[in-house]
């Protein structure tokens, strides 16, 4: 999206899903008028992606931010296999990364509703992440020692 508000990442290449979600934002309503979303992963990590961009459309930052649930995205996509409740985490994760963005890139103006904690799907998010790059560490030295 070429226009979007704010872009936020979420996943970890190593398990080999990863989620890119672009907000357009409407700054004076706070209203969501424009997602769209960028997957590398499998199937259940496209449609918990997919979903959460339909979800989301017309909602404020604030009811995205309280009624968007990684449950929620489980069931609107009418269920998941166990193993794979991980996508709607980070679905939902990437969502709450991209409105702390947003906030984040406003300084100064959070909102009360917003907790200064990072949520259950940001941290999952995150440790993902860090995961990530801390394989890309340790894997770094083994390929230069193949080259």
């Amino acid at each position: 999206m070429e226009d979007a508000t704010v872009v936020a990442v979420a996943g970890n290449p190593a398990c080999g899903d990863m989620i890119t979600f672009y907000l357009k934002i409407d700054e004076e309503k706070q209203i969501i008028v424009k997602a769209q979303f960028e997957s590398y992963g499998c199937a259940s990590n496209i449609a918990t992606s997919s979903i959460v961009t339909e979800m989301i459309k017309g909602l404020t930052l604030e009811a995205a931010w309280k009624d968007i649930t990684w449950k929620s995205v489980v069931d609107a996509i009418g269920g998941l296999p166990d193993v794979k409740f991980h996508c709607g985490i980070l679905a939902v994760g990437a969502l709450k990364r991209a409105i702390r963005q947003y906030f984040t890139n406003k300084k100064g103006l959070v909102p009360a509703w917003l907790p200064p904690e990072h949520t259950f799907e940001e941290k999952q998010a995150l440790e993902e992440e860090e995961l990530a790059k801390t394989l890309s560490k340790r894997m770094k030295p083994e390929a230069e020692k193949q080259s």
